[in-house]
């Protein structure tokens, strides 16, 4: 199958992500890539704080959101979700920006991931197949914290005011490198 044939059933599909939709903060990104002729997106995600309870597999597939937010968050709007807490470990997590394009030739693999770099995006590669070659942009914020178990709060109120602080930072931070890398996009035109 070509490249033209795959973009283009790759980009009328629907979104098969548990939100849904492309995020807020990155679907300008996403829109000028996928306008691009030698790219198209096959996921992304702008970051986002959220409250997970992981199954006892491990999977992340079969973890519950119990609370998630793609922009930055209250404390009480974490205190809120935390209100009813189930008996499984629960864990405060920020994720930064993941993105995978979809790239027509190793050389605009190799351009996009220059962009990438000038945004401020330092975890980048290229994956290739017979078939096509991927390029993966990842952040490098991230918390992961264990705050819940047993259906009991295991740190006090103090350490979540904090840990919040720290995620709308590191949140905030992801979206402003979201942005550049939106305005260097226009590089590959």
């Amino acid at each position: 199958m070509s490249f033209d044939i795959d973009k283009k059933n790759i980009l009328s599909k629907e979104d098969k992500s548990k939100k849904g939709s492309i995020d807020g903060p990155i679907i300008k990104l996403v829109n000028k890539i996928n306008r691009l002729d030698n790219y198209y997106t096959t996921s992304s995600c702008s970051g986002r704080i959220m409250l997970i309870k992981r199954a006892e597999s491990g999977r992340k597939n079969e973890a519950e959101w119990l609370f998630v937010s793609h922009e930055t968050i209250k404390f009480d709007d974490l205190k809120e979700a935390l209100s009813d807490l189930p008996e499984e470990d629960v864990w405060f997590r920020e994720e930064s920006m993941i993105l995978h394009v979809c790239c027509r030739t190793i050389e605009d693999a190799e351009k996009i991931l220059e962009i990438a770099a000038e945004a401020g995006f330092k975890r980048a590669g290229i994956a290739t197949t017979k078939k096509k070659i991927m390029v993966e942009i990842m952040g490098t914020e991230f918390i992961d914290a264990l705050i819940a178990k047993d259906g009991k709060l295991i740190v006090d109120e103090n350490y979540l005011k904090i840990i919040v602080d720290y995620a709308n930072k590191k949140l905030t931070k992801g979206h402003e490198r979201i942005n550049n890398f939106e305005k260097t996009i226009e590089k590959l035109s």
